[in-house]
């Protein structure tokens, strides 16, 4: 399970030194949760219309600040989509997709998980199933749990912990993470598709499409390489033709590797970690990291940032998403839609 988040404080785009100029990140996935739990229930501001989504790069460095890409609105969008392929296909042959989730624990961040999960299936018109063991349960009960879920007919989807055995035994056909190394391995390779793209990464790009960003030919930087968000989002840009560089602890000199992107998808976990000048003028900025700091004057006690120092973001970039309100609302939408994909491929519905 994850470990628990200290807060740090941070004044607008402060952040302390060990969070800058040399990189130091740290060595772990971003953490949005228990290992097994990969998006947390975000709340944004008021969304635009969908008709508003689709803006050319052109378009927004015209703009006095930059253009904020709305990922609820967006994910809101997807998720009608969602909902009108899930009643056509059931009123067409009668099946329902299915989401399953075995979780381990009583932790609270879990049991939140699970009612947002829940709660998201609903909305689109998918089943959601559950089964919440003890926290000393044997990995044998867990990976028997899975087992039943393999052969589930009304099963499509199967979210899991991250542990090996756990990854390896959740069938490829039902890895709605995408996470599955052969699902991985594909999406590495030019000439070969995955079953299921990760979502978060998948996200990301959607995010691009929907808002008119051009990614083939230009120059994009990953900031991290996670399994989880950065790695499979430099393979994701890389099939978009895009030239990509990977930024990680062991980079020198990441500011000025930054700088030359024009694509900007940071996932690191560090508190407004990229500053103004880290941005080339333009570039389009997708801000994973979602990070707790202290903020007296927030009814918590702490306000969520991300990566990117999003007020000297605004005044450099020509699109960035919020945090939250980005990133955050689009993962569940792909974990919502990789269920649907699932389900349409399992019983060959067009």
């Amino acid at each position: 399970m994850a470990s628990s988040i200290s807060l740090l404080f941070v004044n607008h785009c402060y952040a302390s030194p060990s969070s800058t100029a040399a990189l130091r990140l740290r060595r772990h996935p971003v953490q949005v949760g228990p290992t097994s739990l990969r998006f947390l229930s975000l709340h944004s501001s008021s969304a635009p219309s969908p008709s508003s989504h689709v803006v050319s790069v052109a378009a927004m460095a015209t703009e006095a600040s930059a253009k904020v890409i709305d990922g609820k609105s967006v994910a809101k969008q997807i998720r009608d989509e969602i909902t009108a392929e899930v009643s056509r296909m059931r009123e067409a042959i009668g099946v329902i997709p299915g989401l399953a989730v075995v979780l381990v624990g009583d932790r609270k961040d879990s049991a939140t998980y699970v009612r947002n999960k829940k709660k998201a299936c609903e909305s689109v018109g998918i089943n959601s199933l559950e089964v919440h063991l003890p926290e000393n349960s044997t990995e044998e009960e867990v990976l028997n749990y899975i087992s039943g879920y393999n052969d589930d007919p009304s099963v499509h989807g199967i979210l899991h912990m991250n542990e090996q055995n756990i990854l390896n035994a959740v069938t490829i056909e039902k890895d709605v993470d995408g996470f599955h190394p052969l699902n991985i391995g594909r999406l590495a390779m030019r000439g070969r598709e995955p079953l299921f793209v990760p979502c978060t990464p998948k996200g990301c790009i959607e995010l691009l499409h929907r808002y008119g960003v051009s990614i083939k030919g230009k120059r994009a930087v990953v900031i991290g390489r996670s399994n989880i968000v950065g790695m499979p989002a430099a393979f994701l840009l890389q099939r978009e033709d895009a030239t990509v560089s990977v930024v990680h602890s062991r980079t020198s000199n990441p500011e000025e590797i930054t700088r030359q992107a024009d694509i900007i998808i940071s996932a690191v976990g560090q508190p407004n970690m990229v500053k103004g000048s880290w941005i080339k003028p333009g570039a389009v900025i997708i801000d994973v990291g979602i990070n707790p700091v202290e903020d007296p004057n927030s009814p918590r006690g702490y306000r969520l940032v991300g990566d990117i120092c999003y007020e000297e973001a605004i005044k450099v970039a020509s699109a960035v998403t919020p945090v939250p309100g980005g990133v955050g609302p689009m993962t569940i939408a792909m974990l919502l839609q990789n269920t649907l994909i699932s389900a349409k491929r399992i019983h060959n519905f067009q």
